[in-house]
């Protein structure tokens, strides 16, 4: 009788990926792009109080709400991390992204160091990656480029990215990113590595 070695390996719950980085960093390129390498995986699409700006899709790229209706949210307790940046409100919903995880599928969060934190605390096993630009001056230019904000709010973000930056070392990995192909290269990698660890299939023995 030929015995598959998948039956000695449990099905491993899903994994969450969190990417965060400075405003500028251009992380939502890059978690855009490695669901090309790993069509599998679920981007998590977040609610937001913020206007959408131009190019962006409701419900593709975020689940835009009035602030009633996101406090509304709040006090149901139907999100599973939730910060205010920039002035409006941002939240992952809850039910979608336990339904995914019990499934066994691999979920992507697009979220800011104030919502890593709280992933990291409530949901074993988390992966955190943080994405850095190749300098604070190239951010800035990067902000500059985008020509969706004035200089005031691009000061802003620049400034607060030197704060978030200081977050890293509540993060499991980095990435530079200076070339797109590479950061994308690399965050596929540590999907692919994290997915295969002995541990999330087979628990520890406990001693004795």
């Amino acid at each position: 009788m030929t015995v598959s070695i998948r039956s000695f390996i449990k099905r491993r719950p899903g994994i969450v990926f969190i990417v965060s980085a400075p405003s500028g960093a251009g992380k939502t390129t890059l978690t855009r792009r490695v669901l090309d390498v790993h069509p599998d995986m679920c981007l998590s699409v977040s609610c937001t109080t913020r206007a959408p700006r131009s190019g962006e899709t409701p419900g593709e790229d975020y689940h835009f709400v009035s602030e009633r209706v996101f406090r509304r949210m709040l006090d149901a307790n139907e999100f599973a991390e939730w910060a205010e940046v920039h002035g409006s409100l941002y939240g992952t919903p809850r039910r979608m992204l336990e339904s995914r995880l019990r499934k066994g599928q691999d979920v992507l969060l697009d979220i800011d160091v104030q919502g890593a934190r709280q992933i990291k605390q409530h949901f074993q096993g988390a992966v955190a990656i943080f994405v850095l630009p190749p300098s604070l001056d190239e951010l800035r230019r990067r902000l500059a480029a985008r020509g969706t904000d004035e200089r005031r709010t691009i000061h802003q973000r620049w400034q607060r990215a030197r704060h978030e930056i200081q977050e890293i070392e509540g993060y499991d990995y980095f990435i530079v990113n200076r070339d797109v192909e590479d950061a994308v290269a690399r965050l596929a990698a540590i999907i692919a590595a994290e997915g295969v660890k002995v541990c999330r299939f087979i628990p520890k023995r406990k001693p004795g």
